[in-house]
């Protein structure tokens, strides 16, 4: 057995969690480049592949699912694995995924005509919720709270279309964070998001627009937080995300809670679970929010999440609901199972 591991200096790559445990374990393990030409030829002798690639970097969004397609022809067992990751950071992708496995969801309209996108303004109600398709952290989400502002955003997206990188919305987020946190960590973030704020036009032009489709959701009130609940195996674990102040988001806030034993509701942690047996997934992010009923909508998934983030969660609980108070890796975790499936 040898496991392949990309590198990255990134420290949000769980990578560097994946060495450590291979080290711990004694597993024999090599580092690679995705990048090198020889990829697939550095592959040849390994029974293992692993990869974070990361929804922010241009480099890997570029070509990682198609690298991973490839690599599946080698016999190699690799994470994330097709399952996992297909639609990653794609919310046109899953929510014909929700669909097809009859996952209780947020009512959805997506449109590739203008004209038919226009109609339908007309005839429905607000507030929306418009979202682009890729983006995280609560990233190009508008609270659309009538039909003049939702013309507007169809005509863009079918026009000259709308940019990946919002950099006024990431700008105004991090400045929340920082006056919410006053920590070094922040004022870095909000430093860098000034930086990209007058970035040089050669960088501009780098950023892709996303257009020729719109987007909506249904606005679901009255909910003061989601449940981000990541599924791991047969184990899952569940942060609180609260709302902002003045605001409908909860993903991107930093204001959390990790909940314990009789602090969740199991019909949530059981939908995970049964959605993560539907998808035959590795890892699964799902993010909960509540209908009028009190019935779990699922809004949301991904394969990745921020690794400290998470860290502080004081146990997990396994497929059969039970609660283990204990502290815990994930990424670990990831490497137990991939070794022996």
């Amino acid at each position: 057995m040898k496991i392949a591991i990309h590198f990255t200096k990134d420290k949000a790559s769980f990578c560097h969690r994946w060495i450590n445990y291979c080290k711990l374990k004694n597993i024999q393990y090599i580092i690679v480049d995705v990048y090198n030409n020889d990829i697939i030829k550095n592959l040849s002798d390994c029974t293992h592949f692993m990869w974070h690639f990361l929804h922010y970097s241009q480099k890997d969004i570029l070509f990682a699912k198609e690298l991973l397609y490839s690599i599946r022809y080698l016999n190699i067992k690799m994470f994330p694995d097709f399952n996992t990751m297909w639609h990653f950071d794609d919310k046109l992708a899953q929510s014909y995924l929700f669909k097809s496995i009859n996952a209780p969801m947020i009512k959805t309209h997506i449109f590739y005509d203008q004209k038919e996108a226009l109609l339908w303004i007309n005839q429905t109600s607000f507030p929306k919720v418009f979202k682009t398709r890729n983006g995280a952290g609560s990233s190009n989400v508008i609270l659309v709270k009538n039909k003049h502002k939702a013309r507007n955003l169809i005509k863009t997206s079918f026009s000259k279309g709308i940019s990946s990188y919002n950099k006024k919305s990431v700008l105004k987020e991090r400045l929340w964070i920082f006056k919410n946190e006053k920590n070094f960590f922040s004022f870095i973030r909000l430093i860098k998001s000034l930086y990209y704020f007058i970035l040089p036009l050669s960088m501009k032009k780098s950023i892709s627009f996303q257009k020729n489709y719109v987007y909506f959701q249904h606005f679901q009130p009255n909910n003061a937080c989601d449940y981000r609940v990541i599924v791991i195996g047969d184990r899952a674990f569940v942060v609180k995300r609260f709302v902002r102040d003045n605001d409908f988001r909860a993903s991107g806030s930093n204001k959390k809670y990790y909940p314990k034993n009789n602090e969740i509701d199991l019909n949530i942690l059981k939908l995970a679970f049964d959605l993560q047996n539907k998808l035959m997934s590795q890892c699964t992010a799902y993010d909960f929010i509540y209908d009028d009923k009190r019935n779990p909508l699922l809004v949301e998934i991904s394969y990745g999440f921020s690794i400290e983030f998470y860290d502080p969660c004081p146990g997990y609980w396994d497929s059969d609901l039970n609660y283990h108070h204990q502290k815990f890796i994930p990424q670990h975790w990831m490497v137990e199972d991939l070794i022996n499936s």
